[in-house]
């Protein structure tokens, strides 16, 4: 037996101390290699959770983009500033009250579709015509503005709103007996760079008269009365057309096309060429206008199927000033055509003015025109390939002079419209 205190006791607790040091070492050695291979393993599922949350965003982005090239006139008719200027817009509001109202035999006791209600200021029309019952709809968010309307008017009870696109709503009836709408509505559609993973989306601005067709409801019409409406003679209004007449205005050729060649001192004459290719919705006076205009395009919307709104028609306009022609001008006609009281209104540079103005296509290079000379051609107006709710518009002019002095011109340009 050792002795208390001898050399073996103390070597061995020596011993035991030194190995406890060493467990103590690999256990945080190993505690610490948990750690970073916790740090790695949450670090890989942070950077895969983020891949498939950037996809799932980009996908959503690019699934928004394409919901607002659809809809995208819908998120836009939100906005308050439109209703307002649509609603103080008389000639348009008025017609369609004059026309209710004064033909409440076409309402009374029918039940109604109005198609793009908005505010539901036709909606109200009709149910004071004496409708039975109004459905509008609307797929964007003034809707709900117009249930406000509704309620505080007193018609809860006979209008019913529903949220949605036309083409894919439901309604609690299997036909409808009349449809109104106001489908002659315009945007015009743009991109802006989010900084949200550097995504773009697709907006919409109010842009009124481009050329009737461009960003129409009027393709939604026609589906909803094929769909919905029992005679599809009850569609109102129920004809339109398209116009064109020869402008002369050298003050507004060269606000728009000359002033690129000298913007505060500097040259920018290539952008010219945008002014060419895009139409240019203003009011035109009517004091410049230098010819007859001629009806292009009849619509009888009770009949007209998708395909008749991509077109190629001719024109024949007759010179009546001696003037320079610098642009055609398009705009359009509307009429509630009934065997009671029918009612008409227009869009032109002769008739009162409203929020859809006119359209002017602008010539690369303005020609010399004489009284009695004919400007005869044809226009074609067809939806885009790549983006069907923009036109390609292309007009052919031949001019016919009988003076001397005149050198007749042949013109084929070609016009965007998005």
């Amino acid at each position: 037996l050792e002795k208390p205190g001898g050399r073996g006791i103390v070597q061995r607790l020596q011993q035991s101390e030194e190995k406890t040091e060493q467990y103590k070492s690999a256990l945080s050695q190993a505690q610490a290699d948990l750690e970073r291979m916790r740090l790695v393993v949450s670090e890989l599922i942070e950077e895969k959770v983020s891949q498939v949350s950037q996809k799932r965003c980009r996908k959503e982005k690019e699934e928004e983009v394409e919901e607002e090239e659809e809809d995208g006139y819908f998120s836009t008719y939100s906005h308050f500033s439109i209703h307002e200027e649509m609603l103080k817009d008389e000639v348009r509001t008025e017609s369609y009250k004059l026309f209710m109202e004064n033909n409440t035999d076409i309402f009374k006791d029918k039940v109604v579709l109005d198609v793009g209600c908005g505010t539901g200021i036709l909606s109200m029309f009709a149910a004071k015509a004496g409708a039975r019952h109004v459905y509008g709809v609307d797929q964007s968010v003034i809707l709900y503005k117009a249930m406000g309307i509704i309620r505080e008017n007193g018609f809860d009870n006979q209008i019913t709103l529903i949220r949605g696109q036309m083409e894919e709503v439901h309604l609690p009836v299997e036909k409808v007996d009349v449809i109104i709408s106001e489908w002659m509505v315009s945007l015009v559609c743009g991109t802006y760079v989010s900084d949200e993973l550097t995504s773009c989306k697709h907006m919409c601005w109010p842009i009124e008269g481009y050329f009737l067709l461009f960003e129409s409801m009027l393709d939604t019409v026609l589906l909803a009365r094929d769909k919905w409406l029992k005679d599809p003679k009850n569609l109102y209004p129920n004809c339109c057309s398209l116009n064109l007449v020869a402008m002369g205005d050298a003050y507004e050729y060269d606000s728009r096309v000359k002033f690129w060649e000298n913007v505060y001192g500097f040259k920018m004459s290539c952008m010219k060429e945008e002014v060419f290719r895009e139409a240019v919705v203003q009011s035109v006076d009517s004091y410049s206008t230098i010819s007859c205009s001629d009806v292009v395009k009849k619509f009888d919307l009770t009949t007209a199927k998708p395909s008749d709104l991509d077109f190629e028609s001719p024109f024949s306009l007759t010179v009546q000033q001696d003037s320079l022609c610098h642009a055609m001008v398009g705009y359009f006609d509307v009429n509630f055509n009934v065997e009671g009281h029918p009612v008409y209104f227009g869009t032109g540079p002769q008739d009162t003015p409203t929020h859809w103005k006119q359209t002017a296509f602008y010539f690369h290079q303005p020609f010399p025109v004489r009284t009695g000379d004919a400007l005869e051609g044809t226009i074609s107006c067809c939806k885009n390939q790549r983006d069907h709710r923009s036109l390609d518009v292309v007009i052919r002019l031949k001019q016919s002079s009988f003076s001397d002095d005149i050198k007749p011109v042949r013109i084929e340009q070609k016009f965007y419209l998005k």
